[in-house]
Parts: C-alpha cells; structure tokens; sequence
C-alpha cells in the first residue's frame, strides 16, 4: 500500500548525497559534480557539518566511517581517539569522582575527526586538501544562516559561557548577546585554523598524497596540538562535576595516534548483510537485535502493529544490556562477539520476550566475559546497581539541547550522519561527532573546543568500558552499510546517541520486511525506549519506558500500555533523525529525515 511521505525519495543514476544539513548536502553534491568520486565528497561534507552544526559537532570530535567501493570491498575506518595516557580510574578517583564529567577538559579523548578524512581523502579519494576544503573555510569565513537549534543550544549554555567558558562567549554571543535564528554567522578563526594547515602543507609538497600527510603532522604535531597541548595544561575548566579541572590531553597523545582502517563486523539477516564498527562502538547492539528478530515472524504485520514495536522494543532490551555487559575496545578487551551473535545464544535470549514488557536490565551471561552493569535510575542521584534502583521517572531523548543549563555545563550535545553514493558504486556513510560547543571552553587560538567522549568510559574496575590509557571509549556512533545478495545496497544512519541503533535498524526492518522505500520509512512514526544504562552522564537508565510518536493509531498506543511499557506520547514528528542512501542497480536512491526541517537529499 502506499504510504505518507512528507517529500519524494530521491532518484536518480550520477549521484546522490543526504545529510542532516542542506548547506552539508549541497556541498557533496558539489563535490560529485566537479569530477570528485564520493570519498571526496564526504570528505568536503564532514568538514561543511563541523562549520554549520557546531552544536552537535565540530574539529575536535570524532568519526567512524565505513565505505564500499565499486567491488563491494567494505571497510571501517576509525576516527575514535583514544583516552590520554594521564587517564586512569585511579587520576579520576583521586579528584574525587566516580563518573567521567560530561563536560569539561576531563571528558576529551584524542580528537580523532581530522586524522581520519585525511586517511580517506589519501587511500580513497581523488581530490587535494585544498579542494575539499575550499567550502567549509567559506562558510565559516564568510558565514552562514543559523538554523533554530544553534541559538536554542546558546542559550541554554550563556550562563556557562559568561560565568566559566568566556572563550566560548567571545565566538557564541557576537556583542555579547545569542545570535539570532536565520541571522548569519561566522567562525573566522577557525577558518584561519584551516587555512594555515592548508597553507603549511602546500609549502610542504605540491604532490597530493604529500599534502594530506603533511596536513596530518601539522595537526598532530604542529601548530593545533601544541595549542590544544598548553590549554588542557594551564587552563582550568569548570564540568558537570561542579569543580574546576585542567585537562590531562597532551600533544604527546595526538602525536602517538592515527585513525585505522579495519574491516567490518557483519552479520546476514533474510539476504542482507549488514555491516558495523566493533564493539569499540554500540554498532554490534543492531546486529544483536537483527539475531535476534531472526526468530521471529513478522510477516503479516506493519509499521503501526504493536505486535511489531514490542517486538522490536524488547529485543532492543536485550541487545542494549549485552552492549552495557560486554562492549569495550578490543584492543583491551577480549568481547565474545562470536558467541553474542550466535543462533544458539540468540534463541535463549530470544526466548525472554514474552507478551508482556520486560522492566528488567537482562544481560546474557557467557563464562569468563563481562562485567557488572552500574548505572543510575533515573532522577535518582545515587549509582545503582542493575537490581537496586529507585523509582525511575519518564525519560525523553531530545537532540536539541534547549533545557536550561544547571550552571556546570550538564547540557546535551548530539551528531550529525551523512550517505553518499556516486555514480562509480562507491558508497560511504559516516556520523561526525563530538566536540560540539557544549562540550568544552573553545580554545581561542583555533576556535573549536574539544570532545567529552571520555564521558562513555566506566570508573570501575571491572568494567570492559573502563578508563584506561590509549583506549577507545564505546562510543554511540553507528552508521551502517548493508550488501544485498553480496553487493554494496544501502548506507544508513542518524544521530541520537544511544538511539542511534534504535532508529536506523527500525528503518532498516520497515524498509526490509515491509517494503517501505527509504523516504517512507525514514518518515513513518518512530519509537524508542531509555530503559537501559545510557552512554552519556549522568549515565541514568528508565526501565521499562517506551517513547511513541503521537502519529501512531490510539489502538496500537493501548495495546503496548496494556502490555506493561511506560509510554510516553511525543510530539507528531518529534523521534528519528534517520537519511539513508542505496544503491539498486544502476538506480541511485536517497532519502533524508524531514524532522526539524534541516536535513536534505540531493541527486540526479
């Protein structure tokens, strides 16, 4: 049956670029018109996100990236930093904390963003630093419109920025006052900050391979560390622990570390084979889901059935407490992914959903893996145990951090995603994060601040997400690249932290099992659920709660509170941040989240 959408799916055969900004959007597209393969694009549109959404991303984040070129080779690379090496449990007890802050110079990690577009535009692309980075530095010179959101994001933070952050004010609040929406907006030093690596490495080379490695050192052991060096040393910062602190990031850890390249973890599910980072990453927690889902009928129903959405919500559950008991960098952590993605093992996790809504954090127990799952029930200031909590209250995920700020900087940040297919067959997809204005004071010599990723690492022990040196924090960022019968399909993905593998594999099984094209699904009423420990300080879990865009039948909204969920009704269009892109034979497609009116599709 056809269904609603609130714009038509992109079709077309030379190429198509969605993102969750239309400056960014145009931008790829630009790119692919100049004779730039996709990697190029993405490259040029990364660094476009980083100038025109500073509220949920920016230079001092991080990104995973997975491709596929024209032969369906698909790899990972990952654009994750890794913890200081001054960054141990005992440092950050020793300061009186049990929870990494989630904000403040305590919560940076390597940034790791700019390494890995530079690895890509070097192995994968075609174009020169100069090139793809021409936009981005005149949109942040010359300005841009502010969508609603930034101003929102200002103003909930001023009282930090004027109180604490006065680096931020002097680039956020131009005459000292939040800029308003619509009204254009500059950042020229940042701009300057790329125009100097851009200028630096051409007198380095003229070769392009050269210059993207030369562009790399100035980053890692130039100008910008040494700045980002003698801040985190000298600077004190008041975070959401309600105290003031220097950072523990040195230029000694930026030198020490590059992005990688990795291949996938996959899994097949009815044809598809679904490709995520490691368990470096939540990715995995969607190709738990997917095990588990595979033992369960779900023909004969659709998007609105509650039979579906509790399904789903419950094996949601499941796989999100696995991420909290297992999920760790492998690097230091030995995470038993064969076994979680197993049929044996997924048919007696499978077999814990019943008819009613579970209020329990369920983790599989697998001999000598895991670790004990601590967390704090919401509205609770306390940390509790998985089976002490106290009364939880109704939890919402809002992208937009228009709460007031508590004076310590404890406002939301988010992300960004992009998907870009060109008319050679290479596909890429990638979520950009961190480092977004909230995260942070800027730090006045390049005009950006630095990430809070940290934030996601454990104070304990016993944790595989533990704080250690040179580790990556489990981080939320999760796009996805799917094959169908063995070739490179569809790329996918969204922002909303622990959302994130909610929404898109919600929009992957509409698409898959109900043959919704990618516009229908991405705009068909989204749920999702807090019940499990979040990612994010204060590291609060809701258990049992389950948030319903209002669009869906009264009928299917009793059934699942019938069932035991704790629902919440939201706004019409208020859950999702999804665009996605794929590939049908020589048929480019692509669709884009019309939630918040900002992100866009573009093809031809």
């Amino acid at each position: 049956m056809a269904r609603f959408t609130t714009r038509p799916e992109i079709v077309g055969t030379f190429g198509v670029v969605t993102s969750t900004h239309w400056l960014a959007s145009a931008v790829g597209m630009s790119i692919l018109e100049r004779g730039g393969n996709a990697f190029d694009a993405a490259v040029a549109t990364g660094f476009t996100l980083q100038v025109v959404e500073p509220h949920l991303n920016g230079p001092g984040g991080e990104v995973p990236i997975i491709l596929a070129t024209p032969d369906n080779e698909v790899r990972v690379i990952c654009g994750q930093g890794v913890a200081p090496a001054g960054a141990t449990v005992a440092a950050y007890k020793d300061l009186g904390l049990d929870l990494v802050p989630g904000a403040g110079l305590l919560a940076t990690v390597v940034p790791g963003a700019f390494d890995a577009w530079m690895l890509l535009l070097r192995d994968y692309g075609t174009m020169r630093l100069a090139e793809v980075l021409e936009l981005a530095i005149g949109y942040a010179s010359r300005g841009y419109p502010l969508v609603p959101r930034i101003p929102l994001a200002i103003e909930s933070i001023r009282p930090m920025f004027e109180a604490e952050w006065t680096t931020s004010a002097q680039v956020y609040l131009p005459g000292g006052k939040v800029p308003a929406p619509g009204s254009m907006f500059r950042n020229p030093v940042m701009a300057a900050t790329y125009q100097r690596i851009v200028r630096e490495a051409e007198a380095a080379s003229s070769d392009r391979e050269a210059q993207i490695e030369a562009a790399r050192k100035i980053w890692s052991q130039g100008f910008v560390a040494d700045a980002v060096d003698q801040f985190c040393r000298h600077t004190e910062t008041m975070d959401s622990s309600g105290s003031r602190h220097r950072g523990v990031l040195r230029g000694e850890d930026m030198a020490n570390w590059s992005a990688t390249i990795e291949a996938p973890l996959t899994y097949d599910y009815h044809g598809y084979t679904v490709c995520k980072t490691g368990p470096w990453g939540q990715g995995p927690a969607a190709l738990q889901q997917l095990a588990l889902l595979k033992n369960f009928d779900l023909s004969g129903q659709d998007e609105t059935d509650p039979r579906f959405i509790h399904t789903v919500i419950e094996c949601i559950k499941l796989a999100f407490a696995d991420r909290e008991a297992f999920y760790g960098d492998p690097n230091f952590v030995d995470v038993p992914m064969a076994e979680l993605l197993s049929d044996d093992y997924n048919v007696k996790r499978a077999a814990l959903v019943g008819d009613q809504a579970s209020t329990e954090i369920r983790p599989g127990t697998i001999d000598g893996f895991g670790g004990d799952l601590h967390f704090r029930a919401k509205g609770s200031t306390d940390t509790a145990a998985a089976q002490g909590m106290g009364e939880p209250t109704v939890a919402k995920y809002d992208e937009a951090p228009d709460e007031t700020s508590d004076a310590r900087g404890v406002v939301s940040g988010d992300t960004v995603h992009f998907d870009i297919i060109d008319r050679w067959g290479n596909m890429i997809t990638a979520t950009p994060s961190g480092g977004w204005l909230q995260s942070s004071p800027i730090i006045p010599e390049l005009g950006f601040c630095l990430n809070s990723r940290a934030q996601m690492f454990w104070l304990d022990e016993t944790s595989p997400a533990r704080l250690e040196p040179g580790k990556r924090p489990r981080t939320t960022l999760s796009p996805t690249l799917s094959l169908r019968n063995g070739e490179a399909y569809m790329c996918h993905g969204t922002p909303g932290g622990d959302q994130q593998d909610q929404w898109s594999t919600i929009v992957f099984l509409l698409h898959v099992h109900f043959g919704l094209n990618l516009q229908e699904a991405i705009d068909a009423p989204m749920f999702q659920t807090t019940h499990f420990p979040s990612s994010f300080y204060p590291r609060e879990a809701d258990p049992g709660q389950l948030s319903l865009e209002g669009r869906l039948p009264e009928q299917t909204i009793k059934e699942l509170a019938r069932r035991g969920h704790r629902v919440t009704v939201e706004e019409d269009w208020s859950l999702g941040r999804v665009t996605a892109a794929a590939k049908d034979g020589e048929r480019l497609r692509a669709g884009a989240n019309p939630r918040f009116m900002q992100a866009y599709a573009i093809g031809r």
